[in-house]
């Protein structure tokens, strides 16, 4: 089946994150939202089929997973990834960002230094500060061929953390780390008795020509103190649904997990997250790959469209997910100043890069998950306020 990624669909006055909170976000209620990492495509037919049938019929009443449950995600993993994945290392939770808080909360002490690579994704910073444990910054090192790892600075900061929170792929500067780089950061990890958090909620949004090193799957050794996160949120935009994957093959520390969530009794989960992440993980290859080559499209387009008309901002190359990292830096303005721009002249709502802390100076997250001409209209319009 030939999917149609170019169809509209109107978000407006669904309470819709990306597009009802714009006034309060950017000041502006008629920003074209590049922000909010969701996409602007319809929801595949066979999910929708799924929780259709479901929802006739007419009890909701409290539910479990079964193992078709845990059965499609091993076959998904496997499938996609190469990795083979037992059910009982298959845990649930309710999101990746809240699953990111309790396990600060399971396995860190207060006080305890816990490492992460901004510019990053900026919930990991809540998800340790807000704990009252100490956040380490082991800053990307922006290059001429892009983004890149400071290993040097790794390992003398890994001599006194309990954690590093890893992003991979990586938001928002879009790298899918090679098993070189990762297999360095698990041996400086495994050398420090460093427990590794990986974020691969992306995992399946890698582009052409890149690869998706799963962190866990290098050895058995780094399986043992890493906890891998993977859910169908991003892939088949269904974050509304809150149904995520924690993948602990350590026992001890997958019963501690285990523990806590059936301490808060939140284990139980959403009807309609298992009925859609069953739906999507049986069923939704040839739409995810569909989807990529239509996002790779974009991108190259955005990368295009810039390079011709617009070659005072740097366009990373975007290895991973459907958001691109711009750098405005030639321009010389402020954050504010960028922002007030973006906001006012060019009539774009994008992330700050700030907001991924340091790093993210002079940059801006632009989310291409939107039909074709959406995408053209917001670049003409980055034209328009940017071309001097």
């Amino acid at each position: 089946m030939k999917y149609n990624f170019d169809k509209h669909i109107n978000r407006e006055e669904t309470s819709c994150v990306k597009f009802d909170l714009r006034e309060k976000i950017f000041g502006n209620p008629d920003v074209i939202p590049m922000w909010v990492a969701d996409m602007d495509f319809e929801t595949p037919d066979f999910i929708r089929e799924a929780v259709i049938g479901r929802a006739n019929h007419p009890i909701y009443g409290y539910t479990f997973r079964n193992s078709d449950y845990y059965q499609h995600i091993i076959n998904w993993l496997w499938n996609n990834h190469q990795w083979k994945v037992a059910m009982e290392s298959i845990l649930f939770s309710p999101g990746v960002v809240p699953a990111l808080n309790f396990i600060v909360k399971i396995y860190t002490n207060p006080k305890d230094k816990i490492i992460i690579q901004p510019p990053v994704y900026f919930p990991f910073f809540g998800a340790v500060k807000s704990h009252d444990r100490i956040l380490v910054y082991n800053q990307l090192l922006k290059t001429d061929t892009g983004y890149m790892i400071d290993f040097e600075l790794l390992e003398h900061q890994a001599k006194d953390a309990e954690m590093l929170i890893l992003s991979n792929p990586h938001n928002p500067v879009g790298r899918a780390w090679t098993k070189s780089e990762l297999l360095k950061i698990a041996d400086i990890c495994l050398k420090n008795n460093v427990l590794v958090v990986s974020d691969e909620i992306h995992a399946d949004l890698v582009l052409p020509g890149f690869q998706h090193q799963v962190f866990a799957d290098l050895s058995p050794e780094i399986s043992d103190i890493t906890i891998t996160a993977h859910a169908p949120s991003k892939t088949f935009n269904l974050a509304g649904l809150s149904t995520s994957s924690i993948i602990i093959t350590n026992p001890e520390l997958r019963l501690m997990f285990q523990q806590y969530i059936e301490d808060l009794h939140i284990g139980m989960g959403n009807l309609f997250g298992v009925i859609t992440s069953n739906a999507a993980y049986e069923k939704g290859n040839d739409w995810r790959l569909q989807l990529i080559d239509y996002l790779q499209s974009n991108i190259e387009y955005v990368e295009s469209f810039i390079a011709k008309n617009l070659p005072k901002i740097r366009v990373f190359k975007t290895e991973a997910t459907y958001m691109i990292w711009l750098d405005f830096e030639a321009f010389c303005l402020t954050d504010e100043a960028l922002k007030a721009k973006m906001i006012n002249e060019a009539g774009l709502g994008l992330n700050p890069g700030t907001d991924f802390g340091p790093g993210g100076e002079g940059c801006m997250r632009l989310n291409i998950a939107s039909p074709r001409n959406v995408v053209e209209t917001a670049m003409n319009k980055l034209k328009i306020a940017f071309s001097y």
